[in-house]
C-alpha cells in the first residue's frame, strides 16, 4: 500500500467506527428493512472509499454519509425502475411467444414467404410498392394513404391494382 492510501484508509476506519451504527439504523428507519440497509450502508462506504475525498477535514461527517447514502439510494430506484420495465417487457414477449408456437418448419415456410414477397415488391415503382405495403401491411385506410403521400385517392387505387397485378405476374411465372 502506497504511503498515500494510509491517511484515506485512517479516515474511512474512523469514519465507519463512528458513524456505521448511526447509518445503519437511519437507513433501516429509511427502507424498513435490515437487510437493504446492511447492503446500503456497506455500498456507501465503498462509494466513500473510491471517492478519494478528504475525510479528515469532515466537518459534517453524517451530512456526507446520508447524502452518499441518498445519491445511492436514488441509483437504486432508477435501477430497480429499469429492471421492472424489462421484466414487464420480458413478460409480455413470453406471453405473446407462447400464443404464437409455431413448429421450426412453420417459422422456416414462413420466413421463406416474406422473402419471396420481398424479391417480388424489389420489382415494383417505390410509390406502388409504398402503397402497397401500407395498405396490407399496415392496414391503413385508402383515404390515409392518399393523405400521407400527398396523392389523389384514385392514384392509391391505381398503384395497388398495378401492385397486385405485378404481384400475380411474378408468382405465375
Amino acid at each position: 500500500m502506497a504511503a498515500s492510501e494510509l491517511p484515506l484508509k485512517h479516515a474511512v476506519h474512523e469514519l465507519y467506527t463512528e458513524h456505521h451504527g448511526w447509518l445503519f439504523a437511519w437507513l433501516r428507519k429509511k427502507l424498513g428493512c435490515p437487510h437493504n440497509a446492511a447492503d446500503l450502508s456497506h455500498d456507501t462506504f465503498v462509494r466513500i472509499m473510491g471517492s478519494r475525498e478528504s475525510l479528515g477535514r469532515l466537518r459534517e461527517p453524517r451530512a456526507f454519509l446520508t447524502t452518499t447514502a441518498r445519491h445511492l439510494l436514488i441509483d437504486r430506484a432508477r435501477r430497480r425502475k429499469i429492471e421492472d420495465a424489462y421484466l414487464r417487457e420480458l413478460a409480455l414477449t413470453a406471453d405473446v411467444l407462447e400464443h404464437c408456437q409455431q413448429s421450426p418448419e412453420q417459422i422456416l415456410l414462413t420466413l421463406e414467404s416474406l422473402e419471396h414477397i420481398t424479391f417480388v415488391l424489389d420489382g415494383l415503382h417505390d410509390n406502388a410498392r409504398q402503397v402497397f405495403l401500407l395498405y396490407f401491411l399496415e392496414g391503413r385506410r385508402q383515404a390515409e394513404i392518399a393523405s400521407q403521400l400527398g396523392i389523389s385517392e384514385r392514384m392509391v387505387r391505381k398503384h395497388l391494382l398495378n401492385a397486385l397485378v405485378h404481384c400475380n405476374h411474378a408468382l405465375d411465372v
